[in-house]
Parts: C-alpha cells; sequence; structure tokens
C-alpha cells in the first residue's frame, strides 16, 4: 500500500512501429502500406526506427520505471539490447506489423494503467497511438518516421528518453496536435495535412512544436528572395534542392519543376534529377562538388532529419558546411522562437560538424545569422518533465 506523500512508481509503455521512416531515404515518403514497404527494400532501404528507438532507451535505462511493451520488433528485442527489463503485454499478429498492431499494443498498455504511452515511429503512429489513448494517458513520439509535423515528438531520440525518465504521474501537461498527410496525395506532390486530435504530452521544451506555416502576405518578398538565390546557382556544382515550397519557388525561378515534397538535382542551369533518394545523391556526387539547399520547417526548427532524409549523414559529410544555403522569410524564422535551428541526421560526428552558427538568406542581399544545435547540443529536459509553467 502507498503511503500519503509516497510517488508512484512510473509506469511506461514503449513500442516501435518497425517499418517508420522506411522510406525516407530512397524517397517514398513514408512506409504506409505494404507494397511501399515493399518498394522501399528493393530500392536498399534499411530500418532505423530500433536504432532511433535504443538511443531514446539508453535515457530511460535508470529511471526505475515498470516498462511495459509489444513482443519482438515492436519493443521487446529492443529492450533486451538496451539492457531494460520489460514485460510484453502484445504480441502482433503477424511478422509483418500493421496499425491496428500499435493500437492494440496501446490499449493493452492502457489496460496496464501506464502513465506515459512512449514509442518510435513518425505521424502515422502517432495517429495510431492516439486513436487508443485519446486523453486516458500521455504519449511522446521518439522521431523516428518520414513525416513528423505532429507536435508530439521529442526533439531527438535522446531528448525522448531523458523526458520519458524524468516524466511523473501526475504532472501537467501540454496539449499537442496530431497531424498527417494522405501518403498518396503527398507522392502525387498535392499534400493533403489532416488534424486528427490533440494529444497530452510532457510539458517541456525538449518537445518540438508542430509544422506551423508562414502568412500569405511575404509571398512578394519569397519570390524576390528565390529569384535572387536563383540568380547566383553556381555553374560546375550539383545543386541538391530539398523539399518544400521555397524549393520549388527556387528551381521555379530557375526555370525548371520541382518536386514539392522531393529532392531534386540540378547543375548547369538542367534539372539532372527529379524526387530522388540517398543512393542517386550519393551517385551524382562521384568526383563532382556540390551545394545544398534547404528552406525551413516552419515551428519546428529542424534542418535535417525532418522530412529531408534523403539528404543524409554521407551525403551532408561530403559537402562543406560552408556550401549550404538555407532560404526562408523573416516571418518563417520568427516562427522559431529564441532556439533557432537543430540537426537530428542519427550521425552524432555529422550533428556536430552542422552545429554553430549559419547564415540564412532572408531577402536580396539580406542574411540573418542562427544558431544551430546538433542533437547532443540541444536543450535537456526540465528536471521533472511537465514542470514547466505555460507561456
Amino acid at each position: 500500500m502507498m503511503r500519503e506523500g509516497e510517488e508512484r512508481a512510473l509506469r511506461i509503455g514503449f513500442l516501435i512501429n518497425p517499418l517508420a521512416g522506411l522510406g525516407g531515404r530512397v524517397g517514398l515518403k513514408g512506409s504506409d502500406g505494404a507494397g511501399i514497404v515493399a518498394a522501399a527494400l528493393a530500392r536498399g532501404a534499411r530500418p532505423l526506427a530500433e536504432v532511433r528507438a535504443g538511443l531514446a532507451l539508453r535515457g530511460l535505462a535508470a529511471a526505475g520505471a515498470t516498462i511495459l511493451t509489444a513482443a519482438g520488433a515492436m519493443g521487446e528485442q529492443a529492450c533486451r539490447l538496451a539492457g531494460i527489463a520489460a514485460r510484453s503485454v502484445h504480441r502482433p499478429a503477424g511478422d509483418v506489423t500493421t496499425a491496428e498492431d500499435t493500437v492494440e499494443a496501446a490499449r493493452a498498455f492502457l489496460r496496464e494503467g501506464v502513465d506515459l504511452v512512449l514509442f518510435a515511429g513518425g505521424d502515422g503512429t502517432a495517429r495510431d497511438v492516439h486513436a487508443a489513448v485519446g486523453r486516458q494517458a500521455a504519449m511522446l513520439g521518439i522521431p523516428a518516421g518520414v513525416k513528423m509535423y505532429s507536435g508530439v515528438f521529442a526533439l531527438s531520440p535522446v531528448h525522448a528518453g531523458l523526458l520519458a525518465a524524468a516524466f511523473r504521474p501526475g504532472a501537467p501537461l501540454a496539449e499537442r496536435e496530431i497531424l498527417d498527410i494522405d501518403e498518396e496525395s503527398l507522392r502525387r506532390g498535392r499534400p493533403a495535412t489532416r488534424l486528427h486530435g490533440y494529444g497530452l504530452v510532457p510539458r517541456d521544451r525538449a518537445v518540438q512544436a508542430a509544422k506551423a506555416s508562414a502568412g500569405t502576405d511575404e509571398e512578394g518578398d519569397l519570390a524576390a528572395l528565390c529569384r535572387a538565390a536563383a540568380r547566383q546557382l553556381e555553374p560546375g556544382l550539383l545543386h541538391i534542392v530539398g523539399p518544400g515550397s521555397t524549393m520549388q519557388r527556387l528551381l521555379a525561378e530557375a526555370g525548371q519543376e520541382g518536386t514539392l515534397l522531393g529532392v531534386d538535382l540540378m547543375a548547369d542551369g538542367e534539372l539532372v534529377g527529379r524526387d530522388v533518394g540517398e543512393a542517386r545523391i550519393l551517385t551524382a556526387m562521384a568526383g563532382r562538388p556540390a551545394r545544398i539547399h534547404v528552406g525551413v520547417i516552419g515551428g519546428t526548427g529542424c534542418l535535417f532529419g525532418r522530412g529531408n532524409q534523403q539528404i543524409s549523414a554521407d551525403v551532408l559529410r561530403l559537402v562543406p558546411r560552408e556550401r549550404i544555403s538555407i532560404l526562408a522569410p523573416p516571418a518563417k524564422l520568427a516562427l522559431l522562437g529564441p532556439d533557432g535551428f537543430f540537426v537530428d541526421t542519427g550521425d552524432a560526428q555529422v550533428d556536430a560538424m552542422l552545429a554553430g552558427y549559419v547564415k540564412v538568406d532572408t531577402a536580396p542581399g539580406r542574411r540573418m545569422v542562427m544558431k544551430v544545435a546538433g542533437a547532443s547540443g540541444l536543450r535537456r529536459p526540465s528536471a521533472s518533465a511537465g514542470a514547466e509553467k505555460p507561456a
């Protein structure tokens, strides 16, 4: 029997979507559907969700919490590798896990009275966890997917583990949007974002903001910015152009039709690759200097590691830091607040290489200096997750 004033032991439900993020580096923009999984594997994709989850589990190992999980690749295996004693309360129905497995595992966690559901995946996994959990327990995402627009993900896997370890039953929670994009519309270049509800997360600045968009009144400034940048595309370089409306506008000003949510390649005024994956980028870079162009995902502040996994750590390692160009109108930078940018490439050395200060082109002839933090240098969770007061 618990004595008065005694803190109840933390109970965490931990699950992995083993297929999360599978299509990112190979340019498939998601992993929903058996056909997409097969296509990703055929292109050489490697499952990384368990690796990302393992980084989170390091911070959870000494928390003294009761850990409940799902069998096999859905969590049990990762816990064993991390040296964490976990009890499995759900077994997937087949060899390939499904959204239904995520939902059923989360429901099993609720029946066991968990305080927090810690999951590794992307927006689709967040949507499935929320469908089961609702407002009955807190949730927290380990970023491991292709799409991570929802405001329920920690800034990095390491932060997810530290946040989960610091969480306490009864701590104040924040309400965050669960967003997802239909992957078929995404692959057709016509993304349709849908709000699926609001999840409860630890109230801490180490949880990323939901994706935000700047206002439409800056259209003229954006056009001028992209026009000026297009005139400065150096000949003799391979230009690796990231996803997003700003980058698509840059290519349009250069007379090319880019892909809204893919990575394109341009050289000497011609488009030499559309919607390419990591392997195609590395092949095109062989023996050739390159420049990387990226825009800003409003709100999240992540330069690399969210939605542009094709520009991987292996690609970034080959491009000097001074040949990374960032374009963003001031209104989008204002959405980031004082924390600036961060990178979460999955490679600590590359994250450290990219950390520091960068110049961001904001208008023709104008730049702002912004700080970039690597995943290891990001702000740490507060001493007791959930203790941060509302703004």
